[in-house]
């Protein structure tokens, strides 16, 4: 079976943290069980550190599709966040509910009969509240929440900014590495003048999913579905 090795060598890491992410991943996706979700099946020591085993999915991340005119439909945009939010729900119902905190267009695969899949667990967080002030901020600028930018507390909503600012992407042809250039100094995306081929009642919807303030957001992907 074809699958995917992360190679973790102590002699190449960048921190400490980095290790921790790996071995945060592992334990992780030891605990889930989605058809959506590559599942872990195996790790090893090396001499130099250690290997993670994934399964693999032939499908290719959003982040080399956006830009392409297929993509920017809002149709299509509409089944890709319906599918990442029944993933966002199943992992809200975990008990403790896991956060993403790293949700991204890099991080979401779709095969060509439109599957998509979540994978990249290294900054996921079981449970939510207040990060420790001394910690480092971890996830993806441009597509962090204000909460996460500042360590405040996270919610399962925290996830609900990063989708909404990824589905942006998507329908505005916005590269990843670019979206900082749609956000105000508050955190506020603002995409309504790119997005004229989208209904009023769709982009009430996005904006509400990337809301500055958690407590203006839908409060749980079910919700949000």
């Amino acid at each position: 079976n074809s699958v995917v090795v992360k190679q973790f060598q102590f002699s190449r890491a960048g921190s400490w943290s980095d290790y921790q992410a790996y071995d945060r991943e592992i334990q992780v996706l030891k605990e889930l069980d989605s058809p959506n979700i590559p599942r872990y099946l195996d790790s090893f020591q090396t001499p130099e550190g250690f290997c993670m085993i994934q399964e693999y999915k032939q499908a290719p991340s959003l982040a080399t599709l956006v830009g392409k005119p297929e993509w920017k439909s809002p149709q299509r945009v509409k089944q890709i966040a319906i599918a990442i939010l029944e993933i966002l729900n199943y992992l809200q119902k975990h008990i403790p509910p896991v956060i993403h905190r790293d949700l991204k267009p890099e991080n979401i695969l779709v095969d060509e009969q439109l599957n998509v899949y979540l994978v990249d667990f290294g900054f996921a967080r079981l449970g939510w509240g207040e990060v420790a002030a001394s910690s480092v901020v971890k996830g993806t600028l441009g597509f962090m929440p204000p909460e996460q930018m500042f360590n405040r507390q996270l919610t399962v909503a925290s996830d609900l900014y990063s989708l909404g600012a990824t589905l942006i992407c998507l329908l505005t042809s916005t590269p990843s590495t670019e979206v900082g250039s749609l956000m105000d100094d508050k955190g506020q995306i603002h995409f309504r003048e790119k997005t004229p081929q989208l209904s009023p009642e769709f982009v009430n919807w996005l904006a509400q999913m990337v809301a500055a303030n958690y407590k203006h957001r839908y409060q749980s992907a079910a919700e949000a579905l």
